[in-house]
């Protein structure tokens, strides 16, 4: 992979995509418009989507840090795209520039760091943070 490839992924916005659907309780009120935490899983996948390609068998990408801005507010039914630009590795970590698009234009950007990681390691880690007796 070389400094400014570039992956993509979008989708239409749909209901549960809002931050409306993030609601865990009746005192939580948020707008019918596309979710923050959306438009991070889609930066977030289209970076991802540029790593496969160095994926061996028994790794996966995994997300370690983001820094992003959401700047505008997108209805249900529009196209959202995100865009994950290569900005080259520090140490283990892939680093990205992320911007996410609307049909009217810009709507958040930031960067995203990303590791690849042994599967199998990963999902052992995640058990032992059960705790004895979970």
């Amino acid at each position: 992979m070389d400094i400014g490839d570039s992956g993509e992924a979008s989708l239409i916005v749909q209901t549960g995509d809002t931050a409306r659907a993030v609601e865990m309780s009746p005192e939580d009120s948020f707008p019918q418009v596309f979710a923050t935490s959306r438009m991070v899983a889609l930066m977030e996948l289209a970076a991802s989507r540029l790593l496969n390609r160095l994926l061996k068998p028994g790794e996966q990408s995994v997300g370690v840090g983001m820094n992003v801005r959401h700047t505008a507010a997108t209805p249900v039914g529009c196209r959202v795209r995100a865009v994950a630009e290569y900005l080259g590795r520090d140490g283990k970590l892939f680093r990205f520039r992320v911007e996410a698009f609307d049909e009217a234009g810009s709507i958040g950007s930031g960067e995203h760091t990303r590791a690849i990681v042994a599967t199998e390691r990963l999902l052992a880690g995640a058990e032992r943070r059960r705790g004895p007796g979970a």
